[in-house]
C-alpha cells in the first residue's frame, strides 16, 4: 500500500512532526526545497519529509524557510542547538523513519549503513494532494 502524499504548511504541522523535521534538517530548510505545481497550476516550493504514514511536501518559500530558522529559539546562528538536538533525539529515538527515509548531508541520520536520499529522486510532486486542514 502506498503512502498518502500531503502538501501542508509548516505552521500547520503537529509539534511532534516539527521536532522531527528539525532533526532531519538541523541546518535549515532552504537548500532542500523542491519545486512543485499546485492544483491551481502555480509553481511553489516545498520541503520533502517522509514518515511511516505520509510523504509530506511542507509548503514554504525560500524566504519563509530562512525566516523560520532565524526566528526559532531552537536554532542559533542557523544551526539546531546541541541541547535541543539531544532532547529531540531522546524523545524520538524509537522512530525508524528518521534514519530510513530522511538522511541528508546536514544530519547524521542513517549514516552507518543507509544511503543518503537525493531530493531529486523523491516521488513525483504531481502525486501529492494539497491539504489545507490538519489530517490528525
Amino acid at each position: 500500500m502506498s503512502k498518502p502524499r500531503v502538501i501542508k504548511d509548516y505552521d500547520k504541522l503537529p509539534e511532534e512532526v516539527v521536532e522531527q523535521v528539525k532533526l532531519v534538517y538541523p541546518r535549515g530548510f532552504k537548500k532542500y526545497l523542491v519545486p512543485f505545481v499546485n492544483k491551481a497550476g502555480e509553481k511553489k516550493m516545498g520541503l520533502p519529509f517522509e514518515t511511516n504514514d505520509y510523504y509530506y511536501l511542507i509548503r514554504m518559500t525560500e524566504e519563509k524557510a530562512v525566516s523560520i530558522i532565524r526566528n526559532d529559539d531552537d536554532y542559533e546562528h542557523g544551526q539546531l542547538k546541541s541541547t535541543v538536538k539531544a532532547d529531540y533525539e531522546d524523545k524520538h529515538d524509537d522512530i525508524d523513519f528518521l534514519d530510513e527515509f530522511n538522511a541528508n548531508d546536514d544530519n547524521d541520520l542513517g549514516m552507518d549503513d543507509e544511503e543518503i536520499i537525493d531530493p531529486d529522486e523523491l516521488p513525483g510532486e504531481e502525486n501529492y494532494s494539497e491539504e489545507e486542514e490538519d489530517i490528525y
